[in-house]
């Protein structure tokens, strides 16, 4: 079975460094970089795993991981949000909007791959 996670983040460097320690792991890494229409390719590729940023041009994090949250057959899924705003109030309110982990950047490859290993039970 394919191991598939959907990263929508903006920034090239984090997509690479993301992508090459899932692929090296096994994963299907798709991407997304728009906030717009993000919501829609979660629920066009139905992955497995969402690692999601919270500044996004168009739409922020927090409104994707409402839009999942709210959906009937998407609000199970595991949610892995991203921020360069390591601050605590940002952390509090993905906690009370239903992420499932919360991450600051700069992050460890190895917290990454560990957080979506738990977060998938793989």
């Amino acid at each position: 079975m394919d191991k598939r996670v959907l990263l929508i983040e903006d920034e090239p460097n984090i997509i690479e460094a993301i992508r090459f320690i899932l692929a090296r792991d096994g994963w299907r890494v798709d991407t997304h970089a728009d906030g717009t229409t993000a919501f829609d390719r979660v629920a066009e590729t139905r992955p497995d795993i969402v690692i999601l940023d919270v500044m996004l041009p168009g739409r922020s994090g927090f409104d994707i991981l409402r839009d999942i949250r709210a959906d009937a057959g998407l609000g199970g899924l595991p949610v892995l949000m991203l921020t360069a705003k390591g601050q605590v109030k940002d952390r509090d309110l993905a906690e009370r909007m239903g992420a499932s982990r919360f991450m600051a950047k700069p992050f460890s490859n190895t917290e990454v791959l560990a957080s979506v290993r738990e977060l998938t039970g793989v």
